[in-house]
């Protein structure tokens, strides 16, 4: 009897390090996905550095700063019909201005209240929380909509491994319609 409890123990302990195993690796897949993809080039301020702009890692994916304000773009003219600020997480175009989200598992202001399902939705269909406002330009969200489930599950699980920041970032600002 002693045997067989030690062996039921050995085998749950087993059991319980390879469930372990498997999340640290389903986070680390992530990780892996999330460098690879960019995530931080855009929603990691910039900050200026002693060799120029560098990602602000103490604001590392909590999007663009809530404090930094910002006057109207250019006017479109020619080519250039879109653009973005120094920080690298605020953008505009004929979309209109588009901020870089709060990807930390902030409860408030960051992706800390969705689910699993929500962001697997976002970035399969391209609308915010899976079926709220539309994801706008320049998140490549099609790109990562061709992402398997099991892949955009290992980026969200490595999102909320990560610091939660508070950072409310400001709401999409829709383009002007002209008066007719």
């Amino acid at each position: 009897m002693k045997t067989l409890t030690t062996l039921l123990l050995a085998a749950l302990a087993a059991l319980a390090m390879s469930t372990l195993a498997r999340a640290d690796d389903t986070v680390s897949r992530g990780g892996y996905l999330v460098r690879a993809m960019g995530c931080g080039d855009c929603h990691t301020p910039l900050k200026v550095g002693s060799n120029g702009p560098e990602p602000d890692l103490a604001r590392g994916l909590s999007g663009h700063p809530k404090e930094l304000k910002l006057p109207p773009p250019p006017p479109a003219q020619g080519p250039w019909i879109w653009g973005g600020a120094a920080s690298n997480t605020a953008f505009y175009g004929p979309w209109g201005i588009s901020y870089a989200a709060n990807l930390t598992p902030d409860m408030a202001t960051g992706l800390g209240a969705w689910t699993p399902e929500q962001f697997v939705a976002a970035m399969k269909l391209g609308k915010h929380a899976g079926s709220g406002r539309p994801i706008a330009p320049p998140m490549p969200w099609q790109a990562f909509g061709t992402l398997t489930e099991s892949d955009l599950r290992a980026i969200f699980a490595y999102l909320r491994s990560q610091p939660a920041i508070v950072n409310a970032v400001p709401a999409m600002v829709m383009p002007k319609v002209a008066a007719k």
